[in-house]
Protein backbone atom coordinates (compact mmCIF):
# COMPACT_ATOMS: atom_id res chain seq x y z
CA UNK A 1 0.00 0.00 0.00
CA UNK A 2 1.60 3.37 -1.04
CA UNK A 3 0.97 7.01 0.25
CA UNK A 4 0.60 9.19 -3.57
CA UNK A 5 1.54 12.81 -3.20
CA UNK A 6 -0.16 14.90 -6.52
CA UNK A 7 1.11 18.30 -7.32
CA UNK A 8 -1.82 19.92 -9.84
CA UNK A 9 -4.26 17.64 -8.46
CA UNK A 10 -7.45 19.90 -9.36
CA UNK A 11 -6.12 20.18 -12.61
CA UNK A 12 -6.70 18.81 -15.78
CA UNK A 13 -4.81 15.93 -15.85
CA UNK A 14 -4.40 15.23 -12.27
CA UNK A 15 -7.93 15.16 -11.89
CA UNK A 16 -8.19 12.08 -14.08
CA UNK A 17 -5.43 10.42 -12.38
CA UNK A 18 -6.89 10.69 -8.70
CA UNK A 19 -10.12 9.22 -10.31
CA UNK A 20 -7.61 6.39 -10.73
CA UNK A 21 -5.97 6.55 -8.02
CA UNK A 22 -8.76 5.80 -5.34
CA UNK A 23 -10.05 2.78 -6.92
CA UNK A 24 -6.43 1.29 -7.18
CA UNK A 25 -6.07 -1.28 -4.20
CA UNK A 26 -2.33 -0.49 -3.97
CA UNK A 27 -3.17 2.89 -2.96
CA UNK A 28 -3.81 3.74 0.89
CA UNK A 29 -4.05 7.62 0.89
CA UNK A 30 -3.49 10.49 -1.98
CA UNK A 31 -2.35 13.80 -0.84
CA UNK A 32 -3.73 16.62 -3.47
CA UNK A 33 -1.38 19.76 -3.65
CA UNK A 34 -3.04 22.45 -5.78
CA UNK A 35 -3.50 26.30 -5.50
CA UNK A 36 -6.47 26.62 -7.70
CA UNK A 37 -5.48 29.12 -9.90
CA UNK A 38 -5.81 27.03 -12.97
CA UNK A 39 -7.14 23.74 -11.47
CA UNK A 40 -10.67 23.81 -9.70
CA UNK A 41 -11.90 21.62 -7.14
CA UNK A 42 -14.92 21.59 -9.50
CA UNK A 43 -12.84 19.28 -11.43
CA UNK A 44 -12.60 16.71 -7.93
CA UNK A 45 -15.91 17.43 -6.16
CA UNK A 46 -17.15 14.11 -7.29
CA UNK A 47 -14.02 12.18 -5.20
CA UNK A 48 -13.21 14.79 -2.88
CA UNK A 49 -14.95 13.23 -0.24
CA UNK A 50 -13.53 9.69 -0.88
CA UNK A 51 -11.75 8.67 2.57
CA UNK A 52 -8.34 7.85 0.70
CA UNK A 53 -8.17 11.92 -0.15
CA UNK A 54 -6.39 14.76 1.65
CA UNK A 55 -6.80 17.75 -0.52
CA UNK A 56 -4.29 21.27 0.22
CA UNK A 57 -4.13 24.25 -0.90
CA UNK A 58 -1.03 24.95 -1.61
CA UNK A 59 1.36 26.50 -4.01
CA UNK A 60 4.64 24.63 -5.08
CA UNK A 61 6.12 28.10 -4.99
CA UNK A 62 6.06 28.67 -1.30
CA UNK A 63 8.61 25.35 0.16
CA UNK A 64 7.53 26.43 3.69
CA UNK A 65 3.65 25.86 2.87
CA UNK A 66 4.07 22.77 1.08
CA UNK A 67 7.06 20.61 2.80
CA UNK A 68 5.00 19.24 5.70
CA UNK A 69 2.58 17.58 3.29
CA UNK A 70 5.65 15.26 2.15
CA UNK A 71 5.61 13.32 5.39
CA UNK A 72 5.31 9.50 4.90
CA UNK A 73 4.43 10.25 1.25
CA UNK A 74 5.78 7.02 -0.79
CA UNK A 75 5.81 8.90 -4.78
CA UNK A 76 5.14 12.21 -5.95
CA UNK A 77 3.24 12.89 -9.03
CA UNK A 78 4.54 15.98 -9.88
CA UNK A 79 2.15 17.66 -12.41
CA UNK A 80 1.88 21.61 -11.27
CA UNK A 81 3.36 23.68 -13.74
CA UNK A 82 2.14 26.77 -15.98
CA UNK A 83 2.24 25.86 -19.44
CA UNK A 84 1.12 27.18 -23.25
CA UNK A 85 4.20 29.25 -25.22
CA UNK A 86 3.22 32.20 -26.24
CA UNK A 87 2.74 33.86 -22.61
CA UNK A 88 5.78 32.08 -21.31
CA UNK A 89 7.59 34.84 -23.92
CA UNK A 90 5.23 37.31 -22.20
CA UNK A 91 5.99 36.62 -18.61
CA UNK A 92 9.13 34.05 -18.86
CA UNK A 93 10.35 34.85 -15.00
CA UNK A 94 6.75 33.42 -13.81
CA UNK A 95 7.17 30.33 -15.71
CA UNK A 96 11.27 29.88 -15.00
CA UNK A 97 10.16 30.61 -11.08
CA UNK A 98 7.20 28.04 -11.19
CA UNK A 99 8.30 25.56 -13.63
CA UNK A 100 12.20 25.47 -12.40
CA UNK A 101 11.84 26.65 -8.83
CA UNK A 102 8.80 24.98 -7.93
CA UNK A 103 10.07 21.91 -9.64
CA UNK A 104 13.06 22.35 -7.15
CA UNK A 105 10.68 22.89 -3.89
CA UNK A 106 9.16 19.37 -4.67
CA UNK A 107 12.65 17.98 -4.95
CA UNK A 108 14.05 19.31 -1.50
CA UNK A 109 10.28 18.28 0.18
CA UNK A 110 10.82 14.81 -0.86
CA UNK A 111 14.72 14.99 0.11
CA UNK A 112 13.65 16.47 3.37
CA UNK A 113 11.27 14.00 3.75
CA UNK A 114 13.17 11.12 2.40
CA UNK A 115 10.47 10.48 -0.90
CA UNK A 116 12.39 8.29 -2.93
CA UNK A 117 10.41 8.57 -6.08
CA UNK A 118 8.50 10.85 -8.52
CA UNK A 119 6.62 10.71 -11.61
CA UNK A 120 7.09 13.80 -13.73
CA UNK A 121 4.95 15.43 -15.93
CA UNK A 122 7.22 16.68 -18.97
CA UNK A 123 6.09 18.48 -22.40
CA UNK A 124 7.23 17.14 -25.93
CA UNK A 125 7.89 20.64 -26.67
CA UNK A 126 11.12 19.93 -25.81
CA UNK A 127 11.85 18.59 -29.40
CA UNK A 128 11.17 21.68 -30.70
CA UNK A 129 10.85 22.23 -34.21
CA UNK A 130 12.05 18.43 -35.41
CA UNK A 131 11.74 17.12 -38.77
CA UNK A 132 12.36 13.62 -37.06
CA UNK A 133 8.80 11.85 -37.01
CA UNK A 134 7.92 10.07 -35.03
CA UNK A 135 9.98 11.94 -32.71
CA UNK A 136 11.96 9.27 -30.31
CA UNK A 137 13.19 10.16 -26.49
CA UNK A 138 16.87 10.63 -27.67
CA UNK A 139 16.26 12.49 -30.58
CA UNK A 140 17.26 15.61 -30.83
CA UNK A 141 16.36 18.63 -28.29
CA UNK A 142 15.10 22.14 -29.11
CA UNK A 143 14.01 24.24 -26.14
CA UNK A 144 13.36 27.47 -28.01
CA UNK A 145 10.62 29.11 -25.85
CA UNK A 146 10.68 29.59 -22.26
CA UNK A 147 7.54 27.09 -21.48
CA UNK A 148 9.65 24.26 -23.17
CA UNK A 149 13.06 25.08 -21.55
CA UNK A 150 11.56 25.48 -18.08
CA UNK A 151 9.74 22.20 -18.51
CA UNK A 152 13.36 20.28 -19.82
CA UNK A 153 15.04 22.07 -17.03
CA UNK A 154 12.86 20.97 -14.59
CA UNK A 155 13.23 17.03 -16.02
CA UNK A 156 17.01 17.78 -15.79
CA UNK A 157 16.69 19.08 -12.38
CA UNK A 158 15.09 15.76 -11.59
CA UNK A 159 17.78 13.55 -13.51
CA UNK A 160 20.29 15.58 -11.32
CA UNK A 161 18.85 14.94 -7.84
CA UNK A 162 18.33 11.38 -9.15
CA UNK A 163 22.24 10.93 -9.52
CA UNK A 164 23.01 12.97 -5.88
CA UNK A 165 20.73 12.11 -3.91
CA UNK A 166 19.08 8.87 -5.16
CA UNK A 167 15.39 9.42 -6.17
CA UNK A 168 14.03 7.61 -8.91
CA UNK A 169 12.40 9.09 -11.28
CA UNK A 170 10.21 8.18 -14.20
CA UNK A 171 9.67 11.16 -16.68
CA UNK A 172 6.55 11.45 -18.86
CA UNK A 173 7.22 13.64 -22.41
CA UNK A 174 3.16 14.69 -22.64
CA UNK A 175 2.36 15.06 -26.71
CA UNK A 176 -1.22 16.99 -27.07
CA UNK A 177 -3.73 16.15 -24.48
CA UNK A 178 -6.95 16.70 -24.65
CA UNK A 179 -10.32 15.63 -22.76
CA UNK A 180 -12.78 16.45 -20.49
CA UNK A 181 -12.09 19.35 -18.21
CA UNK A 182 -9.21 20.56 -20.02
CA UNK A 183 -9.10 24.52 -19.95
CA UNK A 184 -11.19 26.53 -22.25
CA UNK A 185 -9.92 30.02 -21.35
CA UNK A 186 -6.78 31.92 -23.16
CA UNK A 187 -6.34 32.33 -26.79
CA UNK A 188 -3.55 29.60 -26.44
CA UNK A 189 -4.93 26.83 -24.38
CA UNK A 190 -5.35 23.40 -25.49
CA UNK A 191 -6.92 23.48 -28.94
CA UNK A 192 -9.58 21.66 -27.80
CA UNK A 193 -10.94 23.52 -24.74
CA UNK A 194 -10.49 26.80 -27.41
CA UNK A 195 -12.64 25.43 -30.02
CA UNK A 196 -14.92 23.57 -27.87
CA UNK A 197 -16.01 26.96 -25.99
CA UNK A 198 -16.20 28.77 -28.93
CA UNK A 199 -18.91 25.92 -30.19
CA UNK A 200 -20.74 26.48 -27.06
CA UNK A 201 -20.85 30.30 -27.81
CA UNK A 202 -22.05 29.76 -31.37
CA UNK A 203 -19.15 31.17 -32.55
CA UNK A 204 -16.72 30.16 -35.43
CA UNK A 205 -13.61 27.53 -34.95
CA UNK A 206 -10.27 29.14 -34.96
CA UNK A 207 -8.15 27.96 -37.09
CA UNK A 208 -4.16 29.01 -37.07
CA UNK A 209 -2.80 29.16 -40.63
CA UNK A 210 -3.87 26.36 -43.05
CA UNK A 211 -5.16 24.25 -40.37
CA UNK A 212 -3.15 21.47 -42.27
CA UNK A 213 -0.57 21.00 -39.26
CA UNK A 214 -0.72 17.93 -37.58
CA UNK A 215 -0.91 17.28 -33.83
CA UNK A 216 -0.28 13.68 -31.88
CA UNK A 217 -3.19 14.06 -29.62
CA UNK A 218 -3.41 11.79 -26.95
CA UNK A 219 -6.79 11.74 -24.21
CA UNK A 220 -6.42 12.93 -20.77
CA UNK A 221 -8.11 9.40 -19.48
CA UNK A 222 -5.24 7.58 -21.30
CA UNK A 223 -2.51 9.47 -20.24
CA UNK A 224 -3.68 9.28 -16.51
CA UNK A 225 -3.52 5.64 -16.89
CA UNK A 226 -0.05 6.20 -18.36
CA UNK A 227 1.22 8.11 -14.87
CA UNK A 228 -0.93 4.94 -12.73
CA UNK A 229 1.38 2.80 -14.37
CA UNK A 230 4.35 4.53 -13.53
CA UNK A 231 3.41 5.26 -9.90
CA UNK A 232 4.06 1.27 -9.47
CA UNK A 233 6.86 0.00 -12.08
CA UNK A 234 10.07 -1.36 -10.14
CA UNK A 235 12.10 0.33 -13.06
CA UNK A 236 13.76 3.89 -12.16
CA UNK A 237 15.04 7.40 -13.65
CA UNK A 238 13.59 6.38 -17.99
CA UNK A 239 11.96 9.45 -19.55
CA UNK A 240 8.88 7.94 -21.95
CA UNK A 241 6.75 9.85 -24.29
CA UNK A 242 3.14 9.68 -23.81
CA UNK A 243 1.15 10.34 -27.32
CA UNK A 244 -1.15 8.56 -29.57
CA UNK A 245 1.18 8.06 -32.24
CA UNK A 246 -1.41 8.79 -34.79
CA UNK A 247 -1.24 12.70 -35.67
CA UNK A 248 -4.34 14.10 -37.36
CA UNK A 249 -4.82 17.74 -38.80
CA UNK A 250 -6.36 20.89 -37.37
CA UNK A 251 -8.72 21.06 -40.30
CA UNK A 252 -9.71 17.16 -39.50
CA UNK A 253 -10.05 17.97 -35.68
CA UNK A 254 -12.14 20.92 -36.26
CA UNK A 255 -14.26 19.31 -38.61
CA UNK A 256 -15.46 16.83 -35.71
CA UNK A 257 -16.74 19.96 -33.66
CA UNK A 258 -18.08 22.03 -35.96
CA UNK A 259 -18.74 23.42 -39.78
CA UNK A 260 -18.11 26.89 -38.79
CA UNK A 261 -14.59 27.93 -39.12
CA UNK A 262 -12.27 31.09 -39.56
CA UNK A 263 -8.78 31.54 -39.78
CA UNK A 264 -6.28 33.62 -38.27
CA UNK A 265 -2.19 34.56 -38.67
CA UNK A 266 -0.13 31.25 -38.48
CA UNK A 267 2.33 31.74 -35.80
CA UNK A 268 5.74 30.58 -36.66
CA UNK A 269 7.80 28.97 -34.37
CA UNK A 270 5.37 26.41 -33.95
CA UNK A 271 6.07 22.83 -35.34
CA UNK A 272 3.97 21.30 -38.08
CA UNK A 273 3.98 18.40 -37.13
CA UNK A 274 3.81 16.29 -33.60
CA UNK A 275 4.23 12.50 -33.43
CA UNK A 276 5.14 10.33 -30.61
CA UNK A 277 7.16 7.51 -30.64
CA UNK A 278 5.36 5.19 -28.21
CA UNK A 279 7.73 2.08 -28.36
CA UNK A 280 9.33 2.54 -24.69
CA UNK A 281 5.95 3.30 -23.13
CA UNK A 282 4.67 0.41 -24.58
CA UNK A 283 7.27 -2.02 -23.45
CA UNK A 284 8.09 -0.46 -19.97
CA UNK A 285 4.79 0.46 -18.91
CA UNK A 286 3.22 -1.82 -20.78
CA UNK A 287 1.01 1.14 -21.99
CA UNK A 288 -1.01 2.14 -25.18
CA UNK A 289 -3.87 4.62 -26.05
CA UNK A 290 -6.88 3.40 -26.49
CA UNK A 291 -9.24 6.11 -27.05
CA UNK A 292 -9.71 7.22 -30.49
CA UNK A 293 -10.37 10.86 -31.56
CA UNK A 294 -13.31 10.54 -32.52
CA UNK A 295 -14.37 9.03 -29.58
CA UNK A 296 -12.36 11.31 -27.67
CA UNK A 297 -14.35 14.22 -28.88
CA UNK A 298 -17.75 12.64 -29.04
CA UNK A 299 -17.74 12.61 -25.49
CA UNK A 300 -16.41 16.26 -25.06
CA UNK A 301 -19.53 17.28 -27.24
CA UNK A 302 -21.84 15.29 -24.79
CA UNK A 303 -20.38 17.02 -22.25
CA UNK A 304 -20.28 19.97 -24.06
CA UNK A 305 -22.46 22.07 -20.90
CA UNK A 306 -19.29 21.72 -18.46
CA UNK A 307 -17.99 24.63 -20.31
CA UNK A 308 -20.39 27.21 -19.84
CA UNK A 309 -19.38 28.91 -17.19
CA UNK A 310 -15.97 29.11 -18.56
CA UNK A 311 -14.49 32.48 -20.01
CA UNK A 312 -15.06 33.45 -23.44
CA UNK A 313 -11.58 34.39 -25.75
CA UNK A 314 -13.68 35.94 -28.77
CA UNK A 315 -11.99 36.41 -32.24
CA UNK A 316 -11.19 40.04 -30.91
CA UNK A 317 -9.19 38.89 -28.22
CA UNK A 318 -7.33 36.05 -30.04
CA UNK A 319 -6.57 38.55 -32.86
CA UNK A 320 -4.72 40.69 -30.36
CA UNK A 321 -2.92 38.03 -28.34
CA UNK A 322 -2.03 36.44 -31.90
CA UNK A 323 -0.41 40.03 -32.76
CA UNK A 324 1.54 39.37 -29.52
CA UNK A 325 2.97 36.22 -30.44
CA UNK A 326 4.94 38.23 -33.11
CA UNK A 327 5.80 41.54 -31.39
CA UNK A 328 7.54 39.15 -28.73
CA UNK A 329 9.34 36.94 -31.89
CA UNK A 330 10.24 40.76 -33.18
Amino acid sequence: MKNILVTGGAGFIGSHLIENLIVEKKVNKIVVLDHLKDGSLKNIKHVIKNKKIKFYKADINNFKKIQKYFKKVDVVVHLAAMSDIVPSIVEPFNYLNTNIIGTLNVLEAMRKSGVKKIVYAASSSCYGLTKTYPTREIDKIDTRYPYSFSKYTGENLIKHWSKVYNINFISLRLFNVYGLRSRTHGAYGAALGVFLRQKLSNKALTIVGDGKQKRDFVNAKDVAIAFNKAIFIKKKNIVLNIGSSNPISVNFLASLISDKKTKIPNRPGEPDKTHANISKAKKILKWKPTISIQDGIKELLDNIGYWKNAPLWNKKNIRSATKSWFKYLG
